[in-house]
């Protein structure tokens, strides 16, 4: 497999530290508030990638970390009189639930920062014993002049105005590229003891210290795999990440970096700031997990998005014809291996850095032949459970057509409409046996004027959702 690596700024050909298997660590979210498109598709992008790598035989161990406190987390404790455990845990909880409805799988590891006090804080007592970090009236701050590969990973050139527009500025800093690792207590502030300092961690430490509590092997080294996140995270987190885990450690946080792209509303970064961050939640009420999930995934991950529901309806009419095909093969049973020609060319497109569009060009043209077949000899059972075969492998690999097809093709309609359209069906079952045939034949006319195609078969008589 190869991916692009953020740092080398190139496309590498994936060779793990240890043979077979892969430890990947993604940022995740800073649980003050409900979880956003930008949350969605970066959690999906790294989805996929453990989804392939998995399928391609690693023994993969993810984590993603949630940061459970920040300066946000201790706002919104001041605004609304809850405690930061009762703040964080709710969001957690709706962060997962949001996750799970567009189909991104529990991480096998999912630290909190509150959780990894001691390893936070022994770290950033070790970076003071070796001359890596330094002690103000404010906290602890990393040494950047005393690590010559600072901004090697995001290649970036520091402006001091920016640096200054990022971060309340402490003069007593040595330079203004130097970063927290430890902040001193405030009044009425969220603390923990340290030998340095009553105080709370800095955003940066947490990472690199969960990821050396969590994922060092037995002689204590704690180079990962893969460190992924958003292009945002790229600076100053996982530059300061990458700079003190060196001086920590004497190693590498990381062997590959992997950034997704941002989703864009009008053409801007999607941001609280800016009023145009939408809430997946919202989403999730109007469009079912599944769809707002391929819709996702449809574009390569390190390519912005520029979110619309346009795009949206189109992405779901694509998702539409692997269920149509779904439910043309769902009275037999799969082949135990899919088509090999098709498993070929859908892996080797993902091998690609996620090659996303090939590998649904692949798919488009697998139900394209397949239907060929299928109208040719719809009684072909040995071809439809090998197409019963192909769309597991999609669902393994991409995480969709998992629903029961009518389940899927019945989305959009309300429970009130379900349950007319089965009373039409009933009374048009009881025209037919009573051989009244042109009641039926209307019935079945005036559904399909609202959108509802029936397909009468042995096991009785089923409907869906069809654009009009």
């Amino acid at each position: 497999m190869h991916i692009y690596d953020s740092a080398k700024k190139a496309k590498l050909l994936f060779s793990p530290i240890n043979k077979d298997e892969a430890l990947i660590y993604v940022c995740g979210p800073t649980v003050y508030d409900d979880a956003h498109l930008g949350h969605a598709r970066s959690a999906l992008a790294f989805d996929l990638l453990r989804r392939v790598l998995t399928h391609l035989g690693y023994k993969v161990t993810f984590a993603k970390n949630f940061t459970d406190i920040d300066d946000k987390i201790i706002k919104k404790m001041r605004e609304s009189g809850k405690s930061l455990d009762e703040i964080t845990s709710f969001y957690t909880k709706r962060y997962k639930g949001d996750m799970r409805a567009i189909g991104v799988q529990d991480a096998d590891i999912e630290p909190k920062a509150t959780q990894s006090l001691k390893t936070i804080i022994d770290f950033t007592q070790n970076l003071l014993n070796s001359g890596h970090a330094y002690i103000t009236s404010s906290g602890v701050y990393f040494d950047t002049s005393k690590d010559d590969k600072y901004l090697s990973l995001s290649r970036r050139y520091i402006d001091e105005n920016d640096m200054r527009s990022r971060v309340e500025e402490d003069e007593e800093k040595r330079d203004i590229k130097d970063f927290a690792l430890w902040k001193f207590a405030k009044k009425d502030d969220v603390s923990y003891p340290a030998p340095f300092g009553e105080g709370r961690p800095g955003w940066h430490i947490e990472c690199s210290a969960m990821i050396k509590e969590y994922l060092a092997n037995k002689k204590g080294e704690y180079q990962i795999d893969i460190h992924a996140g958003g292009m945002d995270l790229l600076f100053p987190h996982h530059e300061n990440e990458a700079a003190q885990t060196r001086k920590e450690s004497s190693q590498e946080i990381a062997k590959y970096w992997m950034h997704n792209g941002f989703v864009t509303i009008n053409g801007e970064k999607m941001s609280k700031s800016l009023g145009n961050s939408f809430f997946l939640k919202d989403i999730l009420k109007i469009y079912d997990g599944e769809i707002v999930r391929f819709y996702l995934l449809s574009t390569h991950y390190r390519a912005n998005i520029n979110f619309n529901e346009t795009d949206l309806l189109q992405s779901k009419k694509r998702l539409d014809k692997i269920y149509r095909l779904k439910k043309r093969v769902a009275d037999i049973q799969s082949s135990p291996r899919p088509d090999m020609e098709f498993e070929h060319g859908i892996m080797q497109a993902l091998k690609d850095d996620l090659n996303i569009s090939k590998a649904l060009s692949t798919i488009d043209a697998m139900i394209a032949d397949a239907n060929d077949a299928l109208d040719k000899n719809p009684k072909d059972n040995d071809k439809k459970a090998l197409f019963a075969a192909n769309i597991k492998l999609i669902n393994f690999v991409l995480g969709i057509g998992e629903k029961e097809a009518f389940e899927y093709l019945h989305l959009g309609v309300s429970e009130e409409e379900k349950m007319q359209i089965e009373s039409l069906l009933k009374e048009r079952l009881e025209a037919r046996v009573k051989k009244e045939f042109k009641k039926a034949d209307f019935i079945r006319d005036e559904l399909a004027k609202k959108g509802i195609s029936l397909m009468d078969s042995a096991d009785g008589t089923k409907w869906e959702k069809v654009d009009i």
